[in-house]
């Protein structure tokens, strides 16, 4: 139920996005289950609808066009953001994954391969992240933000953001011989943040703010190609094997205590094995 001021400011309080988002409507899960198995991309980044191919004009039919204030979302999701504004602090599992050595990639070739490259990426991507239940959040330059949450994911949010973590680097060639075609590096943290709607008018975005943002952020920047760094509370959250890891304390610029991750690695079987 709103309070008065959050009906009055159009903002919905924390116990609404709370159940959204942890809960959801009935059927939703159900419907995007349908939709992200209909090509393709792109697609809505919170219902999983196909703006193109097959079914894109079936989508149009029923509302699922991009919203013209925001080509990422869909008009039905883009009028629910917008109308029901406001989030709640919930458990979400974020994932960074940051192109290594890109500066140097993009010196090496044409700007227009370099551009191709990326929406490459920015599609192997996106097809991970929907496939694992996760929402796309953004695209940074040569950098992935997404996250994987109860409303999409539902309890299981911390197997699934690493299970996408190691499909990404598989999907980007990592475990080939020959390298990956693109060199990524990736973070994985789980924790209680904050996960709503936020902006006004035709800039509404659902997205996740706080501490727990910046600290994935930084461990993508220190991952190596192939590498996945995760914090203790997403292995946890995961059932990984802590005792069978390599597990350290890393400094995190802009952080005074040192933080406890776990490292994963994706690469040719042969080199894993001799590291």
């Amino acid at each position: 139920m709103t309070s008065d001021r959050a009906a009055m400011n159009g903002d919905y309080d924390g116990e609404f996005w709370r159940e959204f988002l942890t809960r959801g409507r009935s059927g939703e899960r159900r419907v995007r289950a349908v939709y992200k198995h209909i090509p393709h991309d792109p697609r809505c980044k919170l219902c999983a609808a196909p703006f193109a191919g097959a079914g894109a004009p079936v989508m149009r039919l029923i509302g699922k066009r991009p919203a013209e204030q925001n080509p990422n979302v869909c008009r039905k999701c883009f009028t629910f953001l917008s109308s029901h504004h406001g989030g709640a602090e919930i458990d979400v599992t974020m994932l960074f994954a940051d192109i290594r050595g890109s500066t140097t990639l993009a010196e090496g070739m044409s700007t227009a391969d370099f551009r191709r490259l990326l929406d490459c990426f920015y599609t192997t991507a996106s097809g991970v992240v929907f496939a694992h239940d996760g929402m796309v959040d953004k695209f940074v330059g040569d950098e992935l933000v997404a996250n994987f949450f109860p409303l999409l994911a539902g309890e299981r949010h911390a197997i699934k953001g690493l299970d996408a973590a190691r499909d990404l680097l598989r999907r980007t060639g990592h475990e080939e011989p020959a390298g990956p075609w693109v060199p990524l590096g990736v973070g994985v943290h789980t924790a209680r943040t904050w996960f709503g709607a936020v902006g006004r008018g035709g800039h509404v975005e659902l997205t996740a703010l706080g501490d727990a943002v910046n600290t994935t952020a930084r461990l993508a920047s220190l991952a190596t190609a192939g590498e996945i760094l995760i914090t203790i509370e997403a292995a946890t959250t995961a059932a990984l094997d802590l005792g069978s890891l390599d597990r350290q304390q890393l400094e995190l610029r802009g952080k005074h205590q040192t933080i406890d991750v776990v490292r994963l690695r994706v690469g040719p079987a042969d080199a894993i094995a001799a590291a």
